[in-house]
């Protein structure tokens, strides 16, 4: 089971395992604001299992430019889904080759099913006649969010901002 954590002003910080949440509630650093499923039983207690908690001090994050793009961040970003064709993705690639002076960029690089990867080579888009379903961006602030808030649960929505979450 995994639980949610607020920092202290609200804004979603992580998600973490139920025990985790547990201790740190225990230790009187998070309070327990939504509750889920059964208890978590030790030898001398039985702790509700905490959904969602909320962290007593503020936690600073620190959040600097998204770096070099990733397999996976690339893949999180367009959502898994084929910048070509909209078919699910699992691999990666330059919309301009790298053959032809493309680079390993945010902009240039796009989620892709293997089928388009194949056919696409080290083409064009111009060659191929093909458009793309999507504009290679660098990602959005949400993209700080945890991964695990792409599909948040029931019980964490009245606690989420839709708005924040939406691409």
């Amino acid at each position: 089971m995994r639980t949610l954590v607020l920092n202290a002003g609200y804004e979603p910080l992580n998600v973490v395992t139920s025990r985790r949440a547990a201790v740190l509630v225990m230790r009187g650093k998070a309070s327990v604001l939504a509750e889920d499923g059964s208890p978590i039983v030790s030898p001398s207690a039985l702790i509700p299992r905490p959904a969602v908690i909320l962290l007593h001090q503020y936690v600073r994050v620190v959040r600097t430019s998204p770096g070099a793009p990733s397999r996976r961040g690339i893949l999180r970003r367009d959502r898994r889904q084929c910048g070509y064709c909209g078919r699910s993705a699992a691999t990666v690639d330059h919309v301009i080759p790298k053959s032809r002076g493309g680079d390993s960029s945010w902009e240039n690089l796009l989620a892709c099913c293997g089928p388009c990867n194949v056919r696409k080579g080290d083409k064009t888009l111009d060659q191929l006649g093909w458009k793309l379903l999507i504009t290679p961006r660098v990602p959005p602030h949400h993209m700080w969010l945890p991964a695990e808030l792409d599909a948040p649960r029931d019980v964490w929505m009245p606690f989420l901002d839709p708005s924040a979450l939406s691409a």
